[in-house]
């Protein structure tokens, strides 16, 4: 039985494992993405997550300890500056697991893992504006909340272009 016996095998040693986790994890801090299929995606979340909330503390304790798990100083850099600095405010789930299809080969399930914060793709779009669910029995209650809505979403969209267009006059201005 399998009580109690969480963690993926991956049809590895247990040597075999840790060693392939610790270069995935190195190549996802030093890369931000990496492509993989979705059963070492998972099992590379688990084990770099807590990495990376260790490096949100820069003491030599928790520098030894990530040392100790990646044996490798450039990423343990890394994830001690630029990634620490990105995803100091954030309580958890630092990474995004994207499934991507199948491989043709063997028809294992590919996906890429990122970090969250380093996606730049994802920070740049704007989130949705909330919208409100019509009946067809109180119309008049969805349409007058509707309209305050539609007000502010533009001034919103406005104040949007007007920032921008002041950003480009001045990467213009940089320029020259």
């Amino acid at each position: 039985m399998r009580h109690n016996k969480k963690f993926n095998h991956l049809g590895r040693t247990a040597d075999h494992r840790q060693a392939m986790l610790a270069n995935m994890a190195i190549s996802l801090i030093m890369h931000k993405r990496i492509t993989t299929t979705l059963a070492k995606a998972k099992a590379l979340k688990k084990y770099v997550e807590p990495l990376i909330t260790r490096g949100k503390e820069d003491t030599t304790n928790s520098r030894r300890v990530v040392f100790r798990y990646l044996q490798n100083k450039y990423a343990v850099t890394e994830l001690f500056g630029p990634v620490a600095e990105k995803v100091g405010d954030r309580p958890g789930g630092y990474t995004r697991i994207i499934k991507l299809g199948y491989r043709k080969g063997d028809a294992a399930e590919i996906c890429f893992i990122e970090l969250v914060d380093f996606d730049e793709n994802m920070l740049k779009a704007p989130k949705a504006a909330k919208k409100t669910r019509r009946s067809r029995r109180g119309g008049g209650k969805a349409a007058e909340v509707a309209a305050p809505e539609a007000e502010v979403k533009e001034t919103a969209e406005a104040e949007v272009k007007e920032t921008a267009k002041a950003e480009v006059k001045e990467t213009a201005k940089a320029e020259k």
